[in-house]
């Protein structure tokens, strides 16, 4: 990647990431979802604010949001690992990391 600066054209790997944190909130979101193609799924509890939400494209996870939850799916964002909606939605996520 260092070659880069020198003229290289190696591509850079990482998903895109940021973090907010607002008071009693904290979020990450990580890869690059199109809320108008991509599937949502989220895992969690949406009215206590402890939540992943999960954009799928073809069966694969191309980005997820955690709220009060800390890295819950980088793995699967950054292999965009093909999963199960039910597994993905209840399941242990360690498990669905090939």
């Amino acid at each position: 990647m260092a070659g880069n600066l020198a003229g290289g054209s190696e591509p850079y790997p990482a998903s895109p990431y940021f973090f907010s944190d607002q008071y009693d909130l904290g979020m990450e979101f990580r890869g690059l979802a199109d809320p108008f193609a991509d599937e949502l799924v989220v895992r969690g509890d949406l009215d206590g604010r402890e939540f992943t939400a999960f954009w799928l494209r073809d069966g694969a996870v191309r980005a997820a949001m955690n709220v009060n939850l800390w890295d819950d799916g980088d793995a699967l964002v950054d292999g965009q690992v093909r999963v199960d909606k039910a597994k993905l939605a209840d399941g242990d996520l360690a498990s669905l990391v090939g």
